[in-house]
């Protein structure tokens, strides 16, 4: 990770869970980390937290439903730090719907911010990249293992159809690229089960709690980990799509 040092991360989902635990593995690593979430208290109390470190944390409110907000998220890169040097799009939501009982609102909303979003901040990613001559910056979309099947889980499966898409949005890329004959590298991280609040916000605090009692996790910080190790690779080495599970996980 020595070669990234001062250079710049952006972080969006920054506020809690695997976002927040990214924040913090890259700014001990000595990079200066863009966080983005609509709460962006938390990240600025993560930041505080973490003064003193090798690297630096700033947190942009930005709420990736509004393509203003994301304009704006670059836009304040760019006047503060010149631009982005690895995107690092891990912000995602669910409900807890099946496809007979969701909305359309609902529906369109997972997608905006796990589909839409990602592709617009992986492209003013790249273009600030481009802009600067930036020839090693990489891409990192976060998964799942659901966008490798769909699991059991009712109310999981419009998220895993999102999940998938972000997949097939990383070969995607990897083939532009490849075309342009850039050398910006994209990679896709799938974790199994997370212990992090998203399930509770999904499901509910009893459905957590029972699974976090009952089936083997992941934590935040092991994902953060796969994921440095993802950007401490070789540059001739491209980590296309790293699964990673808890031991003994059922999935």
């Amino acid at each position: 990770m020595d070669r990234w040092r001062g250079r710049v991360a952006l972080v969006t989902g920054a506020s809690a869970g695997i976002g927040a635990a990214i924040c913090r593995q890259l700014v001990e690593a000595g990079m200066v980390v863009v966080g983005a979430a609509r709460a962006v208290e938390r990240i600025e109390a993560l930041s505080r937290e973490l003064e003193g470190k090798p690297g630096t944390l700033i947190g942009v409110k930005c709420d990736l439903n509004k393509d203003g907000d994301i304009e704006n998220l670059f836009e304040v890169i760019k006047k503060k730090y010149k631009g982005v040097d690895v995107c690092i799009n891990n912000a995602a939501m669910s409900y807890n719907d099946g496809l007979l009982e969701g909305t359309p609102e609902r529906w369109r909303e997972m997608l905006n911010v796990n589909v839409v979003a990602l592709c617009h901040c992986t492209k003013e990613s790249v273009k600030s990249m481009q802009e600067r001559g930036v020839g090693d910056g990489h891409i990192i979309h976060v998964s799942s293992v659901l966008g490798h099947g769909v699991g059991v889980v009712t109310g999981a499966y419009f998220y895993s159809c999102t999940k998938h898409a972000v997949r097939a949005l990383t070969e995607g890329l990897r083939q532009e690229l490849r075309d342009m004959k850039s050398n910006i590298r994209i990679s896709c991280i799938s974790p199994g089960y997370v212990e992090t609040e998203f399930l509770g916000r999904m499901m509910g605090d009893e459905v957590a709690n029972k699974m976090k009692s009952n089936f083997p996790a992941l934590t935040a910080q092991d994902v953060a980990a796969s994921i440095c190790h993802i950007l401490a690779a070789p540059l001739h080495v491209q980590i296309h799509d790293l699964m990673i599970k808890p031991n003994g996980e059922m999935i």
